[in-house]
């Protein structure tokens, strides 16, 4: 058995029985800690993600300093486009900036195969230096491909989608053609992750909260899906798979119908009306505002028992619920709605983990 597998957090992502509730931040590894600004220097994030002894050591920063219970490698969603010669950079402040957007069919060429090994190979080593110096479970990571889509697209980040969505629904065969090439640059992508050494997955579908039910299940769904029956199909259960959207209130039922072993969820809605979306075996994630990691601890730590008390009471009853020892939910991972922000003090996130870790709240 990998050592992983006993981890709290690869048993909530099962669904099983844990001590108590597993807990890590999406952007944990980041500006808000001042040994990341000392270390990354100047350096853009795809310079920093070519240096694997640098990236590595940026990974474990906050798993030392927080005591959280997985490590998430540090890269980013575009390094595989980067990796197959899409023109991109990543500004501060801004986002994902792709030179040439995509406008008609004949761009699709530019999505050739993408080959972990010789492409991007220092996403590997990466992982490999994590493994011999890191005790938690890793978490490797994806753009999903609408997401990804819709910066070829729209050339940049944006709150619209206006180009994205009228490409959807003017020239579908295209949208299908894109969303397909995509999706096997993705699955490239997290295999070699998982084969390298990775222990978990998230696929990143950041946008597509802003995406109707009907524009969801109609021209996104359908190629998460193929993400993860392929991911299950290579590599079993011994993986576990995490789905993470934005404002996604109104999908989430199919997004976890997509086939992840745990959705997880923005602060917009309460765990306990998340809960009953779903079936028996689906774990969650989730799902304290970031923004009020801003504000004093007292209320942070009154949210965050909040967020414990009612995954707790929407937990209660379902398959593997019951836990001999301090009755814990399984199927539970406390973690941000999405990522910290820069401004973050380090240690109200420290005195955050603690505060999740020993919360034991009572049944109701």
């Amino acid at each position: 058995m990998n050592a992983s597998d006993t981890s709290r957090f690869i048993k909530a992502c099962r669904n099983q029985p844990v001590d108590c509730t597993p807990v890590w931040f999406m952007r944990q590894a980041g500006r808000s800690l001042p040994e990341y600004r000392l270390k990354r220097k100047d350096l853009s994030i795809l310079e920093t993600v070519k240096n694997p002894e640098l990236s590595a050591e940026l990974t474990l920063q906050p798993v030392k300093r927080y005591d959280v219970d997985a490590a998430v490698l540090f890269s980013d969603i575009m390094v595989p486009l980067k990796a197959i010669g899409i023109e991109l950079d990543i500004l501060p402040n801004v986002g994902p900036v792709i030179a040439d957007p995509f406008t008609d069919v004949s761009h699709l060429k530019r999505i050739r195969s993408y080959e972990p090994e010789a492409d991007a190979p220092y996403v590997q080593e990466t992982i490999a230096l994590v493994k011999k110096n890191c005790d938690v479970p890793l978490i490797g990571f994806a753009g999903a491909p609408f997401t990804i889509a819709s910066y070829l697209v729209e050339g940049r980040p944006t709150r619209t989608f206006t180009k994205t969505k009228t490409l959807m629904h003017t020239d579908p065969g295209f949208w299908s053609q894109m969303m397909d090439k995509l999706s096997d640059l993705i699955l490239s992508s997290l295999t070699a992750q998982i084969t390298a050494g990775a222990d978990a997955i998230q696929l990143f579908d950041s946008w597509a909260g802003y995406l109707s039910r009907y524009d969801y299940e109609t021209y996104v769904w359908p190629f998460s899906k193929k993400i993860f029956d392929t991911l299950s199909k290579t590599f079993g259960n011994s993986v576990p798979k995490i789905h993470f959207g934005v404002g996604t209130g109104a999908i989430l039922d199919l997004m976890a119908s997509a086939g992840p072993d745990v959705l997880s969820v923005d602060w917009r809605m309460p765990l306990d009306k998340v809960f009953p979306l779903l079936g028996p075996e689906q774990a969650v994630q989730g799902n304290l505002d970031p923004a009020l990691c801003l504000a004093p601890f007292e209320a942070v730590a009154k949210e965050a028992g909040k967020i414990l008390a009612d995954a707790k009471r929407a937990n209660s009853g379902r398959k593997g619920s019951d836990n001999p020892t301090r009755s814990f939910p399984s199927g539970h991972i406390f973690n941000l709605g999405h990522g910290v922000l820069p401004e973050t003090d380090p240690d109200i996130l420290t005195r955050l983990v603690g505060f999740v870790r020993d919360h034991n709240p009572p049944a109701i």
